[in-house]
């Protein structure tokens, strides 16, 4: 008893400052956000708040909400899908294929987009894709009678600034979990004659299967709440409910309304996560 109850307090002297600091950092926040969505207005200065529902009530009468809603999840399946596309194969090479050398100059090229501040990518980016810019000049260059390359302020520029920034989360989740794949069954498969479309069927991506759900919620959460870079990327065409809700907190000054419409796009994705677990966890029980 003595020994369990030493192990017990070992653990939760271990693992108390994580929850205390994920409860300081996360479920306060939360909770206070969550209270200012139910109130009419910010309970700051002389303000006196009423509770109400028609915050949560203005997102299903306003069919503009639900026109920006459908975009922003448009946006995160096809930067998901788009991640998932470059990422797996780039991990499976970095994992299988490339030597220990090799393989750390290439990792350094993943990670090299997070040494760099997040606006400045972005920035970037309009430099690239305007035109006369990088890519135009390069692309007239080598073609000179193509027509202007033009993909500032458009939907294809968030998605190219996105997939950018979140690429590096797939292609390291993927190679942990490719990484751990045994050598051996994919020789066993081979000297049974496998080719290697069975063998990635069958083998690679079943076992696969934990790192690129992890990269897909790594990915498509933050994504479809993004708001700076529809903004700065997609110029009139960057108008997503990300946007809307940065909006209510920081040139509208209604934090309830902002609260609410966090709260629904919150919902939106948990239910989403909910419907696709059934899913994963069979993948994951096959694998």
């Amino acid at each position: 008893m003595r020994v369990d109850t030493r192990r017990r307090w070992a653990v939760f002297g271990l693992t108390a400052p994580a929850y205390l600091w994920l409860t300081l950092t996360i479920f306060l926040p939360l909770s206070a956000m969550l209270y200012f969505s139910f109130l009419t207005d910010a309970p700051f200065g002389n303000r006196q708040p009423e509770l109400t529902l028609e915050n949560y009530g203005a997102f299903f009468e306003k069919a503009y909400l639900h026109d920006l809603t459908w975009r922003s999840l448009k946006m995160g399946f096809h930067v998901t899908l788009i991640c998932i596309l470059i990422g797996f194969p780039t991990a499976y090479v970095l994992a299988k294929r490339v030597p220990g050398r090799w393989r750390e100059a290439l990792f350094l090229l993943v990670v090299l987009p997070f040494w760099s501040n997040a606006l400045v990518r972005v920035f970037s980016w309009t430099i690239v894709l305007r035109p006369e810019g990088i890519l135009d000049s390069a692309i007239h260059f080598v073609a000179p009678g193509l027509p202007v390359l033009d993909l500032a302020d458009s939907y294809n520029a968030i998605i190219i600034g996105l997939v950018h920034s979140y690429l590096p989360y797939m292609i390291l989740t993927c190679y942990l979990s490719l990484q751990a794949i045994d050598d051996s069954l994919i020789e066993a498969a081979r000297s049974l004659g496998a080719s290697a479309f069975t063998i990635l069927r069958r083998i690679i991506l079943p076992l696969a299967v934990p790192g690129l759900a992890a990269g897909a919620i790594l990915i498509f959460v933050p994504v479809i709440g993004s708001f700076f870079e529809p903004r700065i990327l997609g110029g009139r065409q960057g108008t997503m409910l990300g946007t809307v809700i940065e909006d209510q907190f920081t040139v509208v000054f209604n934090w309830p309304l902002g609260a609410a419409l966090s709260f629904v796009l919150l919902a939106i994705v948990l239910i989403i996560l909910g419907v696709s677990y059934p899913l994963l966890r069979n993948n994951l029980r096959a694998a």
